[in-house]
């Protein structure tokens, strides 16, 4: 006697090709969602907002604004910090927002390299 299966657990060819739809879907959704992420601005101030960064979503500096009365030639490494804190934060903001997003698509299943 042959058991069979309940209708969708075949494995036959329709269900490989619903699988196959599937997964061009969900490879179309994500490509979409990365480029609508790489579009984005993404922006950051440190050091009570004399320092601005703006990155966009594949994490490129598109501008960078330090106010004036931050520069002190006696002080540069506050300088260096307030600006790797904006540069950091950006970044932060970048990754997170796309694990978010992305995660939606994959169900939160982390597909390392993708993302």
């Amino acid at each position: 006697m042959r058991a069979r299966l309940p209708a969708g657990y075949g494995g036959g060819p329709q269900n490989q090709k619903d699988l196959m739809r599937q997964a061009q879907k969900m490879q179309e959704q994500f490509a979409a969602t990365q480029a609508e992420l790489e579009a984005r601005e993404f922006k950051v101030t440190s050091g009570g907002g004399m320092v601005e960064v703006t990155m966009n979503g594949k994490k490129e500096v598109t501008s960078l604004v330090i106010k004036p009365e931050i520069v002190d030639p006696d002080d540069i490494e506050m300088l260096q910090d307030v600006v790797m804190a904006a540069f950091n934060e950006a970044s932060k903001q970048v990754e997170e927002t796309s694990n978010a997003e992305l995660g939606k698509i994959t169900g939160g299943l982390n597909l390392p390299g993708l993302f």
